[in-house]
């Protein structure tokens, strides 16, 4: 699939779920209204929407929420997905987790052929992490994560810089993902979904963040990539690396490979634009493989250059659905 910028897609992430069991502040408002369960894809309709967009010649699939782990019985979808791994299917399935759920399904996921998820975690202190989180529990995460490590599965660490929250943490959870071979994803918080905290208080520059890193720290630009935006650097004293999305200091779009998957069924072509695709309506009304792919390919070809993302003081969110309806 070529976008009309002569892009490759090759990339789609899907959110089986717009549920989560956290309410992270940067994510999600507290009392959020879920989606009624007749409005989301059954798992066996993800799969084929999925299988639909491999035919395509999507050779990468990362599974996001809300929480993927919290919907009931996704195993069999990840399991499912698995199959498809090899030379003429995925080259590789990924997840997405707040890592509440790891301990008891960090063994499957290497079964179903998983090798490598991003774990979201902003802070290692538990106060900070119940306040981020409004109630998480940091032992249990930090338990799954150690788990998805005894299962063999390689670990990258996300976390979303906050100006007053975790800025002060960032040599901390380097050379805590150093010490446990992870590799670090730092993020730039976005303005998606409208939130009770103002994001112009908490926004935290990525470029600063690094320059403080290095008074510490030895990184070295690497062409290593995962094929999402971020930009890695190799720790010279741990060996593992560091990574940085930045989507408000520095526009990664001109090498956007990815579209998002919603659990309804809804396609969208860029994550900060309203523009989608009505997958679900063809899907339920019988279209056969032919017909989906032709949906798909249609809506490629509304791929936007890029996203416009500004974060202002008294300006709404520039997008209006939260993180956890797109996915990560």
């Amino acid at each position: 699939m070529i976008d009309p910028f002569g892009r490759t897609v090759s990339y789609l992430r899907v959110s089986v779920t717009d549920r989560c069991d956290l309410r992270c502040v940067y994510c999600m408002a507290e009392d959020m209204t879920f989606l009624p369960k007749r409005e989301v894809l059954s798992l066996e309709e993800l799969e084929r929407l999925c299988g639909a967009f491999i035919g395509l010649g999507v050779r990468k699939i990362r599974l996001t929420g809300g929480e993927p782990l919290v919907r009931r019985n996704v195993m069999s979808l990840i399991e499912g997905l698995g199959t498809r791994i090899g030379p003429e299917g995925l080259e590789e399935l990924t997840l997405t987790t707040n890592g509440t759920q790891l301990a008891k399904h960090a063994d499957g996921l290497v079964a179903a052929g998983v090798r490598r998820i991003n774990v979201s975690l902003d802070t290692l202190d538990a106060d900070a992490f119940r306040a981020a989180t409004r109630w998480g529990k940091l032992d249990q995460v930090v338990e799954g994560i150690m788990a998805a490590k005894a299962a063999g599965l390689a670990i990258k660490i996300n976390a979303v810089a906050m100006r007053g929250v975790n800025e002060h943490e960032m040599d901390r959870l380097l050379e805590w993902c150093g010490r446990h071979g992870f590799d670090l994803c730092l993020i730039e918080t976005m303005p998606m979904g409208e939130i009770e905290e103002d994001r112009t208080d908490r926004f935290l520059s990525l470029d600063v963040v690094r320059a403080r890193l290095r008074l510490n720290w030895t990184l070295n630009p690497t062409g290593y990539q995962t094929g999402g935006p971020a930009r890695y650097f190799d720790v010279a004293e741990t060996g593992t690396r560091v990574g940085f999305i930045t989507p408000m200091s520095h526009n990664f779009c001109e090498s956007c490979n990815r579209v998002r998957l919603t659990c309804t069924g809804t396609l969208y072509m860029c994550l900060g634009q309203d523009d989608a695709a009505d997958l679900r309506a063809p899907l339920r009304a019988g279209a056969d493989d032919a017909q989906l792919k032709a949906a798909i390919q249609e809506a490629i070809t509304r791929k936007p250059r890029g996203h416009d993302f500004v974060i202002e003081r008294a300006r709404p969110a520039a997008v209006a659905r939260h993180m956890s309806v797109t996915g990560g």
